[in-house]
């Protein structure tokens, strides 16, 4: 393992055995983890994103990466489907196996590993990641309930909401969000060509410097306070299917596609990332699989201690 993937990966360690710790000691307790959380997605991360993209011009991203990444996550979820069913837990499978915890874990990992030039190619995933997948997947398991109320020959279905709205809510959502609207505000402001005044500017790094720390001790607190339970083995094949199989077919469609170098490496790195906690919330609006999910989220981020390391030194040869 070349000292790349040594240096920015146990940074990364440590922050979440730290906050493991505070977890199993109880000196932040489950009721203050939802503070702690708001703390970082609404008050840190969103200075964080809107810096990082305002000094990035729009012909400096580049679309071919991501595009590597979403067929990849694609094919994945399609075959998810065929596999657990076209029903509310095969859409909320699918999506745990294709849907990567890019802010909390990525953004420290890759500014760590592959600095700003790295985070430009990141956060462009970033402000589309959650667009595609969290929208595809609402409308995905809207159908799914509608097959399930035409199976139960329910009279009417008013009660329903049409899938316009549905999905229109969805998009809605996902750009008006603490992580997409800084990201497109701050590049918006790059293409202003000004400046952020210095006296802004430095509270602005400040705050964006403590999101790393932070959120890295909070996926160590979420960890020890999240049981795992009964479900380890079927969890364990679906955190192997996003850790390892999601890459891997990002790496081969990228390849085909003609990438090479830094934007190729950051997206298999970002396939590689485990499962991002948003699955869960939708297994819970959705009532289905909330165990499995769970345990899925706690082995696919214990297992990416290790697998990671993995990808990295491959991804590096890329």
């Amino acid at each position: 393992m070349n000292g790349l993937v040594v240096s920015s990966l146990l940074p990364v360690v440590i922050l979440i055995a730290v906050g493991w710790l505070a977890g199993r000691m109880r000196w932040i307790r489950g009721d203050s983890v939802k503070d702690l959380s708001n703390l970082v997605f609404l008050l840190l991360a969103p200075p964080l994103l809107f810096r990082s993209m305002s000094t990035v011009r729009i012909e400096q991203l580049s679309l071919k990466p991501v595009a590597a990444y979403f067929v990849a996550a694609g094919l994945i979820f399609a075959a998810t489907l065929v596999w657990r069913g076209f029903n509310r837990t095969g859409v909320v499978l699918a999506l745990a196996n294709t849907y990567s915890n890019t802010v909390m874990i990525g953004i420290a990992l890759v500014g760590l590993a592959y600095g700003p030039q790295g985070m430009v190619v990141l956060l462009t995933l970033i402000s589309l990641h959650s667009l595609v997948l969290l929208t595809s997947a609402t409308v995905f398991l809207e159908l799914a309930l509608a097959q399930e109320d035409a199976q139960r020959i329910e009279p009417g279905g008013a009660g329903r909401r049409s899938m316009a709205r549905t999905v229109l809510r969805a998009l809605r959502n996902a750009i008006v969000h603490p992580v997409q609207a800084p990201i497109l505000l701050g590049l918006l402001f790059a293409q202003t060509g000004l400046e952020i005044p210095a006296a802004i500017d430095k509270p602005i790094a400040l705050l964006g410097q403590a999101f790393s720390p932070v959120a890295l001790m909070l996926v160590g607190i979420t960890l020890a306070l999240t049981p795992v339970g009964q479900h380890w083995r079927t969890a364990l094949l679906h955190a192997s299917i996003k850790n390892l199989v999601h890459p891997a077919l990002v790496a081969a469609f990228g390849l085909a596609f003609g990438l090479r170098g830094l934007p190729l490496t950051v997206m298999v790195v970002a396939a590689s990332l485990p499962i991002g906690a948003n699955v869960f919330l939708f297994a819970q609006r959705y009532r289905t699989s909330e165990g499995l999910i769970t345990a899925s989220v706690v082995v696919s981020t214990v297992m990416a201690l290790v697998s990671l390391s993995i990808v990295m030194a491959l991804a590096g040869r890329l």
